[in-house]
């Protein structure tokens, strides 16, 4: 059954309450939910779609901040009164999303104590996460950086496979693409996952999971002592 982790949490009454107010809809890859400046029309709650979070670099590249999927929401910055973003939202996974107008959302959060209390403990561990990623660019290599992102989106994907071409993954970590082609060339070798035509498919998690920096089970265990 398909679910949002955060909405799960809810008392049954609030919980319903809110989902009667939201509008189910498809996410596609490659689709902008929105671009930095602009007003938040909308929040969402995935339910086995995933967002990044980028922040602009230049007129060409992006560096991904967060990676959203049904532990999360999209618009958090609502939760706090501002009405626009710095970063843009980009479908990564394609997936279903509970989505509700920011007008609708936030009497949500006057009528919904429950609701407030939730998001408000989800930006701190959204905090301690962007912590964690700038600490994980500066310090550790590109490898250990490659499976951690790919864990990530693991975690969120739909389904085992998920779609990612080298020059998308070299924009999100920030880096050359032949840096990607090289670090997930030795992977494929270790028979950690499965390369081909931009689909990838995880092999053996656990051995991904050695390979990656201590940043991957940081952040979730982050999101575990917190949300549960």
């Amino acid at each position: 059954m398909r679910r949002n982790r955060l909405l799960a949490k809810l008392p049954r009454k609030d919980r319903e309450h809110l989902l009667a107010a939201c509008d189910e809809v498809e996410l596609c890859i490659g689709d902008i939910l929105w671009e930095p400046q602009n007003r938040i029309r909308h929040v969402y709650f995935p339910l086995d779609g995933f967002i990044s979070q980028l922040v602009p670099i230049d007129a060409r590249e992006n560096l991904e901040l967060a990676l959203v999927g049904n532990e999360g929401m999209l618009g958090t910055s609502l939760v706090l009164g501002v009405n626009s973003t710095m970063l843009q939202a980009l479908v990564q996974g394609s997936g279903a999303a509970l989505r509700l107008d920011a007008a609708s959302f936030r009497r949500e959060l006057e009528h919904i104590p429950a609701l407030r209390k939730q998001l408000h403990r989800y930006i701190y561990v959204l905090q301690i996460q962007l912590a964690l990623t700038a600490a994980c660019i500066n310090f550790h290599s590109l490898d250990l950086r490659l499976a951690r992102w790919l864990l990530m989106t693991h975690d969120r994907a739909a389904f085992g496979s998920f779609h990612l071409t080298h020059k998308l993954l070299a924009q999100m970590l920030g880096v050359r693409r032949v840096g990607v082609t090289n670090a997930a060339g030795l992977m494929q070798k270790r028979k950690l996952l499965k390369y081909s035509r931009g689909e990838i498919t995880i092999l053996n998690r656990a051995g991904l999971e050695k390979a990656s920096c201590s940043c991957y089970q940081a952040s979730k265990n982050a999101y575990e002592s917190v949300l549960g």
